[in-house]
């Protein structure tokens, strides 16, 4: 792996945050106001750390991390059994073990708690696809339609320690399925809606799941998706699977077989208390599955106790939330920022969450400024790739609204870039809200590296994720795993020991989770970004270092699109890489080298592959450009120099590198040219 160093791209970017700073002078200072950690832990329970300073709250985190987490979790969490070991972690093994003789259970700590005090407070508010449509739902009456999902479950033989695959719509019962699931003990694996039917297939089967609950339909944008219909292709390709739960959604008439069970009728029929499964803080809470380099996805498995905190604490100390605020992060369910931020983290502060449906352009380019004005939100966590799209639809749709409830701005998936966060941050917030930029992965559970929570009087710095979370060591390497120490330097972004939120494995491959997070630099977790540490400390995501690629904010695996390509019968080889796309940040560009003697129309076999694409992954992984190629430019011992390729698709022609050393040199050449000629035709 190459070592990422300060040269010219470094050199822009810190010149580019001066200059930005100087720009923002005539901004109001943003107040962040100053964390005291007596602020973290309610007063009943004593502190060892009592201060005022948030870099003497930092150190601490890092010097006593077993101490720093260990009253958190007495004081933040509910107990069943409370723990008397705090932590057992070793970085070699990727061994994460925190709080592990403690017992809980999280849909208690997420709803019954909640409920014994304030039953009648908003828990979720579904913001449907159906324009100016939504629905309220109370922490009371979430906590009904949980223990009668609950009940349904286990009378139909699910139990503790089975994985239950969801394959729902962003809606009150795809939480709650969730929370019954945790509530009886079942690890839930959270299929994002979008993925096709061989893709749910594979994660179905990877995680050995014999129940599924899906929809009978979605919606999305004013478009109906046929979900029963592709968990019905997926299922006949799963022999395990005993049933199949379907929610109403749109009413529709859809073929029910003899393991299809209608869910809103089954859970008529179920009492309204359910009594909590006692859960040991290490036991599995859920899986999520993400691309990975070999092309088979990794079901990421993150713990009970561990990943409820960290999702706890930073939901509130990160987005500085308070009673009564209105939360709405506009991501899907099926993607880790729906779990910790859509549900886990909102719920178990006892706080609103707004669940979004729709897409940020249905009926027009003002769906979250109309959404933000009607429900009355405070805090809005989206994606660069929406703000990138509706910046480009100008000011109207923004300011024919009232914003004025707004308070802090979040990002999420991808680096926000410098124009769209000024508009974020000038247009949508007007220079008064936070504008925070957050860093994290699947991986992580939580937020890691965000401008909040921090000292008084924070200056903003677009591009830059800024500062740690507390417990979060984040360290800079070189190819050769040698730290980079002082600030202006750049490397490959790792962390030194551990926070509870970290994931535990790959489910059922513990070799494939080191080998992946922990072998590349032992002793590190390895996060596969490079990273620039600046004048101030303050760190910048620059980008992936391996073979993943970020669209609209979702890390795709290349291996698992380049294996979907090479299912067509008339291609030999592909290679995928990721280049600049102005809207979602990076699109994907596939190389494919054809057989001997393939007959077929260019146009043809374009649609054929993108066609591939969507059938085995899903419409979001489909490449924007294919370029057929005569060769792949290979080193002599077969290595397929992606550098290359990469440079290729960004229309970078300059510094190829030495191309002498391939096995054929000529290709490179080839490889431009025809380049070239698909972006003149495409012009």
């Amino acid at each position: 792996m190459n070592s990422i160093y300060v040269g010219q791209n470094a050199t822009n970017v810190l010149f580019r945050s001066l200059f930005q700073r100087l720009r923002l002078k005539s901004f109001r200072k943003v107040q962040t106001r100053s964390l005291f950690l007596s602020e973290l832990v309610p007063s009943q329970h004593k502190l060892s750390f009592v201060t005022r300073d948030h870099e003497e709250i930092y150190k601490k985190s890092i010097q006593e991390p077993g101490k720093f987490w260990g009253e958190l979790a007495l004081s933040k969490l509910q107990w069943i059994t409370p723990f008397t070991k705090t932590m057992d972690c070793e970085m070699s093994k990727g061994q994460h073990k925190w709080f592990m003789d403690g017992v809980l259970n999280v849909s208690e700590n997420c709803l019954d708690r909640h409920v014994q005090r304030t039953p009648d407070n908003i828990a979720l508010i579904w913001e449907k696809d159906e324009p100016g449509t939504h629905e309220t739902v109370s922490y009371r009456e979430l906590l009904k339609m949980t223990c009668q999902l609950s009940n349904t479950l286990k009378n139909h033989g699910i139990k503790k320690g089975d994985r239950v695959c969801l394959y729902l719509p962003n809606s009150p019962l795809a939480v709650v399925s969730m929370l019954a699931c945790s509530r009886i003990g079942a690890a839930h694996s959270v299929v994002f809606a979008g993925f096709s039917a061989d893709a749910l297939a594979s994660r179905i089967m990877d995680a050995g799941a014999e129940t599924v609950i899906t929809a009978d339909q979605g919606l999305r944008g004013g478009k109906t998706i046929n979900l029963k219909q592709m968990v019905d292709e997926a299922v006949s390709k799963c022999s395990g699977v005993k049933r199949v739960f379907v929610m109403s959604r749109t009413g529709a008439d859809v073929p029910m077989g003899k393991i299809d069970i209608p869910l809103e009728k089954a859970m008529s029929e179920e009492s309204n208390e359910c009594i909590p499964e006692p859960m040991n803080s290490e036991d599995m809470l859920f899986l999520l599955y993400t691309s990975g380099s070999t092309g088979k996805p990794k079901g990421i498995q993150h713990s009970q106790a561990g990943y409820l905190l960290y999702a706890n604490l930073t939901f509130k100390h990160v987005f500085g939330y308070e009673p009564g605020d209105i939360f709405s992060c506009v991501a899907d369910i099926g993607w880790i920022t729906g779990h910790s931020y859509v549900v886990y983290g909102p719920l178990s502060n006892g706080a609103t969450s707004v669940l979004f449906e729709s897409i940020p352009t249905y009926p027009d380019p003002g769906r979250y400024w109309e959404m933000v004005e009607r429900l009355k939100i405070n805090i809005f966590y989206g994606a660069p790739t929406a703000i990138r799209l509706l910046l480009k639809y100008g000011n109207d749709w923004v300011e024919k609204y009232d914003r004025s409830s707004l308070k802090v701005l979040g990002t999420v998936g991808e680096p926000i870039n410098a124009e769209a966060w000024y508009w974020y941050n000038d247009i949508v917030g007007e220079k008064r809200c936070t504008v925070v930029d957050t860093w994290w992965q699947t991986e992580t559970g939580g937020v890691f590296l965000a401008p909040r929570p921090g000292p008084d009087n924070s200056m903003p710095k677009p591009e830059f994720a800024t500062r740690p979370f507390f417990g979060v060591e984040p360290v800079l390497l070189d190819s050769n795993g040698k730290e980079l120490v002082g600030n202006n330097v750049s490397g490959n972004l790792c962390i030194r020991g551990s926070v509870p939120g970290l994931a535990r494995t790959v489910y059922g491959d513990h070799q494939r989770f080191l080998e992946t997070y922990y072998t590349t630099f032992p002793g590190y977790y390895f996060t596969g970004d490079g990273a620039l540490r600046d004048e101030d400390g303050h760190y910048r995501i620059t980008g992936r270092v391996d073979d993943v690629i970020n669209i609209s904010g979702h890390r795709l695996g290349t291996a698992e699109i380049e294996d979907a390509l090479d299912y067509h019968p008339d291609v030999a080889e592909s290679a995928v890489v990721g280049f600049p796309h102005e809207i979602k940040g990076e699109g994907i560009y596939a190389y494919v080298t054809l057989k001997e003697g393939a007959v077929i129309k260019l146009e043809d076999l374009v649609l054929q592959l993108k066609n591939l694409v969507k059938k085995e992954i899903g419409s979001f992984a489909v490449p924007e450009i294919i370029q057929v190629a005569s060769g792949l430019p290979k080193t002599r011992s077969g290595k397929i120099m992606r550098r290359i390729l990469r440079k290729v698709a960004a229309n970078d022609f300059h510094d190829l590198g030495d191309v002498s050393t391939l096995a054929e040199p000529s290709v490179v050449k080839d490889i431009v040219d025809e380049h070239k000629k698909l972006m003149h035709s495409k012009s």
